[in-house]
């Protein structure tokens, strides 16, 4: 199948070109693409859009779909994002997407599977996301960060895997600290999901408290 790729600002002018075609097999997502362009270009730090609508690494793509990689805007305006997988979460995806030239620390945190065979996490997806939104955005304005972000996977993790990873950038490592263990506490006191512990045919759910209502 064929997909459009647009390019913008810097990419746009070190590839010569605003848009080229890509041939990619049936199902490919858009990972996939960008991991074929890699040669060509270099998407680190950029925003994904497909059909206009910003997207995860993990959509799948379809014949003439439009694929837009989105570089940081001008202005220095912070940048957030969220996401949801049921695929492998990438924490090199992540540190890309909060490199910042203003950015003297980067802090990354990854929550893994252990000692069980794996956990079976449900969402409630529309919430989770927003939730998730505003915990990040709340984060970068109270600790004055470049940028942050915060990805939760779904379904079965298995053992050694990561569930969550979060990263932010800012200028000092203080704020950097502060606002990366700020998203995984809110993250893990308000958001709406939910574990099992998976051990051979056993499973056991874990029992939470009560979510938080956030304040912000």
């Amino acid at each position: 199948m064929i997909v459009s790729i647009r390019l913008f600002a810097g990419l746009r002018e070190r590839a010569g070109t605003e848009s080229l075609q890509l041939e990619l097999p049936e199902g490919a997502s858009v990972g996939a693409a960008l991991a074929q362009l890699s040669g060509q270009i270099d998407a680190a730090g950029c925003l994904l859009a497909v059909n206009r609508e910003y997207a995860a690494d993990d959509l799948i793509l379809s014949e003439g779909d439009e694929l837009a990689l989105i570089p940081p805007v001008s202005g220095g305006a912070a940048q957030s994002h969220v996401a949801l997988s049921e695929s492998p979460l990438s924490l090199d995806s992540l540190l890309a997407r909060v490199s910042d030239p203003r950015a003297g620390a980067v802090v990354s945190f990854s929550g893994v599977t252990r000692e069980v065979d794996s956990l079976d996490y449900e969402v409630y997806a529309e919430m989770a996301l927003e939730q998730m939104g505003q915990i990040v955005d709340a984060a970068i304005e109270r600790h004055g960060l470049c940028a942050a972000a915060a990805e939760h996977r779904f379904g079965a993790v298995p053992l050694s895997e990561a569930s969550v990873i979060v990263a932010a950038s800012a200028p000092h490592r203080g704020e950097a600290f502060a606002g990366a263990r700020e998203i995984i506490d809110e993250l893990k006191a308000c958001a709406p999901i939910w574990k099992v512990e998976v051990e051979g045919d056993q499973r056991r759910r874990v029992e939470g408290e009560e979510p938080k209502r956030r304040q912000d």
